[in-house]
């Protein structure tokens, strides 16, 4: 949520935003955009909405403070604060239509789950596509509006990348071009908003892609806000074939004295960049990468890696794992009988395993910083995945055996091939890889070097037998750090809210949750009290306890 004067804002999974007395909890108004049901859509998420304060207009006018609503059926909406009424000065009624502009506009493929960009009176969107859907899905523009009547100022699409300049009416972006479905930061001093790029669809299929494609798939891409043009962009996999998204939202701080950017990836690199040029305060290496794609499609020679990187060491069959031995000889069986050659090993029709997987070592909670300490938490995970390229003519019929982008068939419409993806897993349904599978990390931003990693979350929730065994579990969500170096950190998928030592990762306190924590708390005060805020609502792809819960916990007051 965010904590705006005395209230709290937020949106639900379905896109009702919703005002709270901070103080209280206490409902102010809530407002529901009506988002219909739709199967096609991949992810029903909502990560957040944004506020802007019209500093031309009277205080207490209507419509003076807003807040800006993205919904699922890609719309983006201007509330009033005070009331939750709709802006009507905005774009259409109050109303603006992501989706135009798009040549192929099926709908449920494209939708804004993350909170706009806003710096002064402009308002940045970007979008999510599905992934694996077909080959004719939406593109990922990256579009900045006129956040007072919704104009469209500048579009910067990857797929034509030198012209940013609004789209004439009756023309149309570039189809399936990747596109940006995480969080971005900006700078204003510097005038860059900082884009985190996914690749274009279908993810495992790269023979289709133009050099522009190419170029940003995959990438932190920095943009001139006033313009959209591009001023840097640091790719972190070439000729991406495993889905490896830059998840997560660029972190910014000064690094000894240098305007940084700490970018985590789905690999477990983490680029710590010069957020003036995009080059690197830590290296960046260049390393041989597999080879063995289908003939049909290629590999990069080599790919990048960062000197500051959670990457995991490649699997063994020594790492194979099974709560019974039976089911650890299942998984070493089906290790031998999967194609792997380590990190960025490619997609086969034999069946290839891709380790980090694509739920990947970070995802969209980012990892948290303290200016002050120059000291950097997170939470990597561990899992690995599978996927298998299936033949046009072996697909089954439509509806048969279809789950999403994390699991099952992808169809990859208009593709020679469809994808059959999903986690590296034994036959009792638990990971195949030998635990942990999530930790807490700290990193000394100075030097660049790992501080401590620890094993984070019981498999309680995990097992039929509730066991509070710390194993280390998987977790998605970001943590947050106070200012007296405590972080607090839901994500696990063991239902808890924790509280560590920043310096060294020691747990200090913990919270059982009524249901998954997989987001990101945030805290706050009231007058003299401090609160910190978490919001329990499961998480559908992870499989934890769904639920509706907003919870503030507060120390008593003296």
């Amino acid at each position: 949520p965010l904590k705006i004067g005395d209230s709290l804002y937020l949106c639900t999974p379905h896109n009702w935003a919703i005002a709270l007395d901070a103080a209280t909890g206490k409902e102010k108004w809530k407002f529901d955009p009506k988002v219909g049901f739709n199967t096609d859509r991949q992810h029903q998420t909502c990560r957040g909405v944004s506020y802007w304060k019209d500093a031309t207009a009277t205080a207490g006018a209507k419509c003076a403070e807003r807040v800006y609503l993205p919904t699922s059926d890609a719309r983006l909406i201007a509330l009033d604060t005070a009331t939750g009424e709709i802006c009507t000065d905005f774009a259409n009624g109050g109303t603006l239509d992501l989706s135009h502009g798009m040549k192929y506009n099926p709908a449920g493929y494209y939708y804004s789950t993350s909170p706009p960009v806003v710096v002064g009176d402009k308002i940045i969107v970007g979008g999510a596509v599905n992934d694996n859907y077909s080959t004719q899905e939406q593109s990922g523009v990256i579009r900045a509006f006129d956040i007072r009547t919704g104009q469209l100022l500048w579009n910067w699409d990857s797929g034509n990348p030198d012209v940013t300049t609004p789209l004439p009416e009756g023309e149309h972006y570039t189809t399936n071009s990747p596109n940006s479905w995480s969080v971005s930061s900006v700078d204003e001093k510097l005038g860059l908003v900082f884009v985190p790029l996914g690749n274009k669809v279908p993810d495992q299929l790269g023979m289709d892609r133009s050099e522009n494609v190419e170029k940003y798939s995959s990438s932190i891409v920095a943009l001139d806000v006033n313009t959209g043009q591009v001023r840097w962009v640091r790719q972190t996999v070439h000729h991406d074939l495993w889905d490896m998204d830059v998840p997560a939202q660029p972190v910014l701080l000064d690094i000894n004295g240098v305007p940084a950017l700490v970018g985590p990836t789905k690999q477990g690199d983490l680029y710590v960049l010069d957020r003036r040029t995009g080059e690197p305060i830590i290296p960046v290496r260049e390393i041989p990468a597999p080879t063995g794609a289908i003939p049909e499609d290629h590999t990069a020679p080599t790919q990048p890696i960062s000197d500051l990187t959670f990457s995991p060491p490649p699997l063994r069959e020594s790492d194979m794992w099974g709560v019974t031995m039976f089911d650890q000889l299942a998984c070493r069986i089906k290790f031998h009988q999967l194609f792997y050659e380590g990190r960025y090993t490619p997609p086969s029709l034999r069946g290839t395993i891709v380790y980090p997987g694509n739920f990947g070592v970070f995802n969209w909670g980012s990892v948290a910083v303290d200016p002050v300490r120059q000291v950097m938490f997170g939470m990597p995970t561990y899992l690995a995945f599978t996927s298998r390229l299936v033949p046009r003519a072996d697909i089954p019929p439509k509806g048969q055996d279809e789950k999403g982008s994390e699991q099952g068939l992808n169809r990859n419409d208009g593709a020679p091939y469809g994808v059959f993806m999903g986690p590296f897993l034994g036959p009792l349904g638990i990971p195949c890889q030998t635990p942990p599978w999530g930790y807490v990390a700290g990193v000394d931003l100075r030097t660049g070097k790992i501080a401590y990693k620890h094993r984070n979350g019981t498999i309680r929730d995990m097992s039929p037998v509730p066991l509070p065994l710390k194993v280390g579990v998987p977790g998605i969500g970001g943590p947050m750090i106070t200012a007296g170096g405590v972080v607090f950190l839901g994500a696990a998928v063991d239902d808890y809210l924790r509280a560590y030592d920043l310096t060294s990762g020691k747990q200090l306190w913990e919270a059982r949750l009524p249901a998954g924590g997989q987001s990101t708390p945030m805290t706050y005060t009231v007058g003299d009290q401090q609160f910190v805020l978490m919001v329990a609502g499961g998480h559908g792809s992870v499989g934890t306890k769904p639920g509706d819960y907003v919870i503030a916990y507060t120390l008593p007051k003296s």
